[in-house]
């Protein structure tokens, strides 16, 4: 429904986590007895939970680990693991680095070139712990690292940008075609990012195997402040879940969508998977565990921009390991914990058995479902207070 916002213009309300909340089922199931794996490409994967491609994040080792523990992790091709032999120094200088001098030393550290030869040489040591290996680059440098990494042996390649569409025109640089690009490519292709129902539809139809879903949500990005563009994560992701669905009875193949930042708690991730999505990606979630390389601080893929960073480093701390925050014990009382286990225990009081069904919950607008009766907890800022 769209409203009025002056004369001859109407505007279309859309809708965040935090306005939204699910409607338990009239069938309950036990947690244990739900399935929460997800397929990308005929692949089955245990867990739908994606850490994503930054710096603070995924680094060779925590990709190892996410791995074992059934997860996803992806690698960013265009950050300081390509670009420099010993990151570890690097990551230290940012996590030390003071709040007014953070922005300008990232923007530095990343003006350095990237070593096409660490590309192929962190895929195979993320490939030797017998693991996948997942890896992202933005549409111009697609076509030559994508050659790089699927001969590294490389499982998964997406190719990300603040905004992607099909239909992309530049004079400066050659636009990437992404219908010849998935069909070269031996290996999945996951596209991202998109909000909205057309963009959706025209790029399920590139060939691609994944699609993700979000603008400017993260923790660490000030695309929305900085542009003025996105769309809120509950309807991107319903409005791209549509498209997904439109498809599938158009040509019959099932397309997952991911919904891609907006996400902090366990909450917010069943929301996710009740507006339609497949799997979740997920970054400041994964910044606070004890195996992430970013030392309790998170930033954004666009904080580097030289001319315009549309992201900015943030303390998030470390609150736990990554076993912890995907499969608890949860140690905190605000939901950042045992994701997996909080999405299994949603399912089964709304009485979903698997990640398909989760899509038929019942959503309610509910404005007032973070603060109802939570007077005490937000006095003493401790569960759904903080």
């Amino acid at each position: 429904m769209a409203f009025w916002i002056g004369k001859n213009r109407k505007a279309r309300r859309c809708y965040g986590f935090d306005e939204v909340a699910l409607v338990p089922g009239n069938v309950t199931i036990n947690p244990n007895e739900t399935d929460v794996s997800w397929k990308l490409d005929g692949k089955k994967y245990n867990i739908p939970i994606i850490a994503s491609a930054m710096d603070g994040v995924v680094d060779v080792n925590f990709a190892i680990a996410m791995g074992k523990l059934g997860g996803l992790a992806v690698l960013n091709l265009e950050g300081i693991q390509t670009r420099y032999d010993n990151p570890k120094e690097v990551l230290d200088q940012i996590s030390h680095a003071d709040v007014k001098g953070a922005t300008e030393l990232v923007q530095s550290i990343y003006n350095k070139p990237i070593k096409e030869e660490l590309i192929a040489q962190r895929i195979k040591e993320i490939k030797k712990a017998n693991v996948p290996a997942i890896v992202s680059a933005i549409p111009q440098r697609a076509e030559k690292f994508g050659r790089i990494a699927q001969e590294a042996g490389c499982d998964i390649f997406i190719v990300q940008a603040t905004v992607t569409t099909v239909k992309h025109i530049s004079t400066e640089y050659k636009t990437l075609d992404f219908k010849k690009f998935c069909k070269k490519m031996k290996i999945p292709v996951v596209i991202g990012n998109c909000v909205t129902y057309e963009v959706a539809l025209q790029l399920l139809d590139t060939g691609c195997s994944g699609l993700l879903i979000g603008i400017g949500p993260g923790t660490a990005c000030t695309t929305r402040g900085v542009l003025g563009i996105g769309v809120p994560q509950v309807t991107a992701t319903c409005d791209c879940a549509a498209a997904r669905d439109n498809y599938f009875k158009k040509k019959g193949k099932y397309i997952p969508v991911i919904t891609d930042g907006g996400m902090s708690t366990g909450g917010d991730i069943c929301k996710a998977f009740a507006c339609g999505a497949d799997a979740v990606m997920l970054g400041n979630s994964f910044a606070r565990a004890e195996e992430a390389p970013g030392k309790g601080f998170h930033w954004g893929m666009a904080t580097p921009h030289p001319n315009l960073p549309r992201g900015t480093r943030i303390r998030v701390g470390t609150t736990g390991t990554l076993k912890e925050i995907l499969f608890g014990p949860a140690r905190l009382d605000d939901g950042t914990q045992n994701l997996v286990g909080a999405l299994m225990t949603s399912m089964g009081n709304i009485g979903a058995k698997d990640i398909k069904e989760m899509h038929k919950t019942e959503i309610i607008i509910a404005p007032s479902i973070q603060t109802e009766g939570k007077v005490f907890q937000a006095a003493q800022k401790v569960g759904m207070g903080k």
